[in-house]
C-alpha cells in the first residue's frame, strides 16, 4: 500500500469564506494531496484543514498553502477564541499508512525549513519533533501567543528553530511537528464561558497547576462560547484516544456538568476521527448496556446517538473517519471487484490470483453463512430462548468473514512477491545471492499466507458445531454450505501451503510449516464430518 501521511495544518482565519476557499484550492490543488475536510469556525476565528498525500506530497501542499495565506491574512486584526501564535498557527504532520513517526518528523523539519527560508518567518518544531523538551507540548509553545510574540522572540530561551528571531506582525509565528493521531473533541453546554472552562480545568491533564492536576491524561481542554450555535463548548484535545478513550472524556465532562446542574446537549468532532476512536466507544456502550450489535455501521451509529456527534450538524461517517477517507479499491484490488470481475479475473491466463486467492474467498462465505444462520435465529419469537446463544455464537462469523476477505488479496500479493523476486538479476555472484535470499523470503511467505488461513478458519470450528445444533432449523443447509466451505478452503490453503514449501530451503521453517498444515487440515475433516452428522441428527 502506498504511503500516507496526514497533515492538519491550523489557519487563523474561520470567517472569510474566500480566504478560506483559497487555501482550501492551494491544498487541492497541489500534485498528489487528497483534500479530505475544511471545517471553518467564527468564533474561534479558526480553520482545521486535513488532507493527506505521500511524505513528499504534503510537504509542499502545506507549503503551497501558507503562501497563499500568506497573502491573505493579517494577524495585526485578528481576534478569536482559540489560542494561536501565527496565520498558520500549527501544522503536525501525522502517520496514516506504511510510514513511521521519524518519517513524520522528517516531514516537519523539512516543511519548518522550507516555510522559513520562502516566508522569512520563525518556525518552532514541538511534539515528535521537538528539540527541546521545553516546546514539546503545543500550549507552551504558545504561551503569550501571538501578542507576547514580539518580546518572546528576543529571549535566547525561543530562538526558533528555522527562520529569523524577528516578528513578523502579519504573520506572527508557526509551529510545526509529528504527533499521534489527535482527536479535537467539543462537548456542548447549555452554559456561560466561565462555567465551560470550569469544566475544562477539572478535566485537562494540566488541571488548575501543579498542585491541581486534571483528571484525564494527555488531554488538553478550555472553555469558549459559540456564539454562532448560542451555546458554550468544553473543548478538548485527546492526544492519546486509547489511553484516553473518546467515551471517558464525555462520561467526566457529563458527570461534572450534572453536578454543577449544567446540561450537556451533544458533542462535536473538529476534523477527521480514526475508526478505533469510535469502535471502542461503541465496545464500551454494548458492554455497558448490554447491547447486542455486529455491524460496523451501526456501532457508529451507536457512537454518534450516545455522544451527540451531530448536534450542531450533520456527522456522515464516510467524510469524517479517516479510514474510511484514505481507503480506495487499489488497497484490496481483488475483494473490491464485482463477483463476475473476480471470477473472470481467476479464469485469466495469470498465474494469480489463483487457488490461494479462491480458498480465501471461499472460507469468507462459509463464515458468512455460519452469520446468516445465527442471524436468522436471533430476535425471532420462536427462538427468543437461544437469544444468549446467538449473541455468543454470531460475532466470530461476523468477525471472520471481514478479515478472511483481506486474505483474498494477501495471497495474490504474497504470491506476486515471488514473481518478483524471480526477475532479479543473476549476473555476478553477489546477485544471485540477493536473488536466491528473495526467493526464499517469497517462498516463505507464499507458504506462511495460507497457513493463517488456514489457522483462521479452524477457530469456527467450534461455534459452528454449536450453530447447527442451535441454529433456525429452516437454515440447516446453510449451515451445511458452512462446513463443506470451510472445509474445502481448509483444503484449499494445505494445497497452496505444500506446494509452496517444495522450493523453501529452510528444513525448520518447512517441518513446522508443514505440520501445522497437516493437523489442521485433520481438524477440518473431522470438524466437517461433525457439524453435517450433527445437521442429519436434526429433522
Amino acid at each position: 500500500m502506498a504511503q500516507l501521511v496526514e497533515c492538519v495544518p491550523n489557519f487563523s482565519e474561520g470567517r472569510n469564506k474566500e480566504v478560506i476557499d483559497a487555501i482550501a484550492a492551494a491544498v487541492s490543488g497541489s500534485a498528489g494531496c487528497s483534500l479530505l475536510d475544511v471545517d471553518p469556525g467564527a468564533s474561534t476565528n479558526r480553520t482545521v484543514y486535513t488532507f493527506v498525500g505521500s511524505p513528499a506530497a504534503v510537504v509542499q501542499g502545506a507549503l503551497n498553502a501558507a503562501r497563499q495565506a500568506f497573502s491573505l491574512i493579517d494577524m495585526s486584526t485578528h481576534s478569536g477564541e482559540h489560542p494561536r501564535t501565527g496565520a498558520l498557527d500549527v501544522c503536525p504532520f501525522v502517520p496514516v499508512q506504511n510510514v513511521s513517526m521519524d518519517d513524520c518528523v522528517r516531514c516537519a523539519e523539512e516543511f519548518g525549513q522550507k516555510l522559513s527560508e520562502m516566508l522569512h518567518v520563525p518556525v518552532f518544531l514541538y511534539g515528535e519533533a521537538a528539540r527541546k523538551e521545553s516546546r514539546r507540548s503545543l500550549p507552551s509553545v504558545r504561551t503569550g501567543e501571538y501578542e507576547a510574540l514580539p518580546d518572546k522572540l528576543k529571549m535566547a530561551d525561543w530562538t526558533p528553530d528555522f527562520g529569523p528571531a524577528l516578528f513578523v506582525p502579519s504573520w506572527g509565528a508557526t509551529v510545526t511537528g509529528a504527533r499521534k493521531f489527535l482527536i479535537a473533541y467539543n462537548v456542548n453546554l447549555i452554559a456561560t464561558k466561565e462555567q465551560a472552562h470550569r469544566i475544562a480545568l477539572d478535566v485537562r491533564e494540566q488541571g488548575r497547576g501543579k498542585d491541581q492536576p486534571g483528571l484525564l491524561q494527555k488531554v488538553q481542554g478550555m472553555g469558549w462560547y459559540l456564539d454562532e450555535a448560542n451555546i458554550a463548548q468544553v473543548s478538548t484535545n485527546i492526544l492519546d484516544y486509547e489511553l484516553t478513550p473518546l467515551y471517558t472524556v464525555h462520561q467526566e465532562i457529563c458527570r461534572i456538568a450534572e453536578d454543577l446542574k449544567l446540561p450537556v446537549v451533544g458533542s462535536q468532532i473538529v476534523g477527521l476521527i480514526p475508526l478505533k476512536a469510535l469502535l471502542d466507544s461503541a465496545a464500551f456502550y454494548m458492554q455497558r448496556d448490554r447491547l447486542f450489535i455486529v455491524e460496523e455501521e451501526h456501532k457508529v451509529r451507536l457512537v454518534v446517538s450516545k455522544l451527540g456527534l451531530d448536534s450542531l450538524g450533520p456527522f456522515n461517517p464516510k467524510e469524517r473517519i479517516i479510514e474510511y477517507m484514505v481507503r480506495s479499491p487499489e488497497d484490496s484490488p481483488l475483494v473490491s471487484l464485482s463477483l463476475q470481475q473476480f471470477v473472470h479475473s481467476v479464469a485469466a491466463r495469470s498465474a494469480a490470483p489463483g487457488g490461494g486467492s479462491v480458498s480465501a474467498a471461499i472460507a469468507a462465505l462459509g463464515a458468512a453463512l455460519g452469520s446468516m444462520v445465527g442471524q436468522m435465529t436471533y430476535g425471532k419469537r420462536q427462538f427468543e430462548e437461544l437469544d444468549g446463544e446467538m449473541r455468543r455464537l454470531i460475532p466470530p462469523f461476523h468477525r471472520a468473514a471481514s478479515e478472511l476477505l483481506l486474505m483474498v488479496d494477501a495471497d495474490s500479493l504474497a504470491f506476486s512477491s515471488y514473481m518478483a523476486a524471480l526477475k532479479l538479476p543473476k549476473n555476478t555472484t553477489e546477485e544471485k545471492e540477493r536473488r536466491e535470499a528473495a526467493l526464499q523470503a517469497g517462498l516463505q511467505r507464499a507458504a506462511a499466507v495460507p497457513l493463517a488461513l488456514a489457522d483462521r478458519i479452524s477457530v469456527l470450528w467450534l461455534p459452528l458445531k454449536e450453530m447447527v445444533v442451535y441454529g433456525n432449523i429452516a437454515c440447516k443447509s446453510d449451515a451445511q454450505v458452512a462446513a463443506k466451505a470451510l472445509e474445502a478452503a481448509a483444503f484449499g490453503a494445505y494445497y497452496n501451503v505444500t506446494i509452496n514449501l517444495k522450493d523453501v530451503t529452510d528444513d525448520a521453517f518447512k517441518m513446522a510449516t508443514q505440520k501445522r498444515a497437516a493437523l489442521l487440515l485433520q481438524e477440518a475433516k473431522e470438524s466437517a464430518a461433525a457439524v453435517l452428522l450433527a445437521a442429519d441428527h436434526r429433522k
